[in-house]
């Protein structure tokens, strides 16, 4: 049970003394071809397979997707070597656009070494390229590019220019996501409920031409940004399966047991990236997001 579910009878919970929503481990993606996949993330992105093997039954219902018990999953993560990595899933998944304007988790954003370098690169891949490299209003450490990968997941591929103490710092060509970006209707309610429920505190909300965002701030360089969009829609979610596109996000928790009984199914220990034999469980965020605790 999510916060937003608690019965107004419940005792109300106390906030966390300290953030304890930590680093970006992992995001979570639905692929109709995990060939197509690894041979782009592999041959453009320099990205290298971790582990490909079936969904124990025991993680996909942990992930309330039964239906995926047994099915591929594919995990690759960055030639640095960070401990953060991409996850695609075998699931139908509709390449119509409607998971970017959705409520929930929408893009992942990379950072790399040098976005100039990479859009020339991507020129003639299976990546198309949505925005070409810019340097980012108000930030002028930052150049960034957007792509549209094999599977329609959406990409913010970030070259931060100069070191930065609260930013990760690409360690190879195309490193590691370190941004999760989502879409919600109300960006002070979603802001709340980070801060109430895990201590994470905000940056202060910014108004640009097209929307209102924030950060959220985690440990090792890593942030959620949230977007505020007009009438985001509920993703559609197949019975038995993931939602399509960017479907869950794993980050580390310090303080696993304060949310065990709020997990959608019990937690569950699995070996492969990044669970490395922890305990691991999911919640609902406050626009549907899928929030993926791993035990540290």
């Amino acid at each position: 049970m999510n916060e937003l579910d608690t019965p107004a009878s419940a005792p109300a919970r106390q906030a966390p003394r300290k953030p304890l929503l930590g680093a970006i481990r992992g995001v979570t993606l639905t692929a109709s071809d995990l060939g197509t996949v690894e041979a782009a993330w592999t041959g453009w992105m320099g990205y290298r397979v971790a582990h490909r093997g079936p969904i124990p039954e025991a993680v996909a219902l942990a992930w309330d997707a039964p239906a995926l018990a047994g099915k591929p999953i594919l995990i690759m993560g960055p030639e640095s070597g960070a401990p953060t990595y991409l996850r695609f899933v075998e699931q139908e998944t509709p390449d119509d656009g409607r998971t970017r304007h959705a409520q929930g988790w929408t893009a992942v954003e990379l950072t790399v070494q040098d976005s100039d370098a990479l859009h020339e690169r991507l020129k003639d891949s299976p990546f198309r390229v949505a925005g070409p490299p810019r340097t980012v209003p108000t930030y002028s450490y930052l150049r960034a590019m957007q792509a549209v990968g094999p599977a329609g997941e959406h990409l913010n591929l970030t070259w931060i220019t100069e070191k930065r103490p609260d930013l990760a710092v690409a360690q190879s060509f195309v490193d590691r996501c370190f941004i999760a970006v989502m879409g919600v209707p109300d960006l002070p309610a979603a802001l709340q409920f980070y801060e109430t429920t895990f201590g994470n505190g905000a940056s202060p909300i910014r108004q640009l031409p097209q929307f209102k965002l924030a950060v959220v701030v985690l440990d090792d360089g890593s942030k959620i940004e949230i977007d505020e969009q007009a009438g985001p829609t509920p993703r559609p979610r197949a019975p038995g399966a993931l939602p399509p596109g960017l479907a869950m996000v794993t980050f580390e928790c310090s303080d696993f047991d304060r949310y065990v009984d709020r997990l959608i199914a019990p937690p569950e220990r699995a070996a492969f990236e990044p669970y490395a034999g922890r305990r691991v469980g999911v919640m609902t965020g406050a626009a549907g997001e899928l929030i993926e605790l791993v035990e540290v």
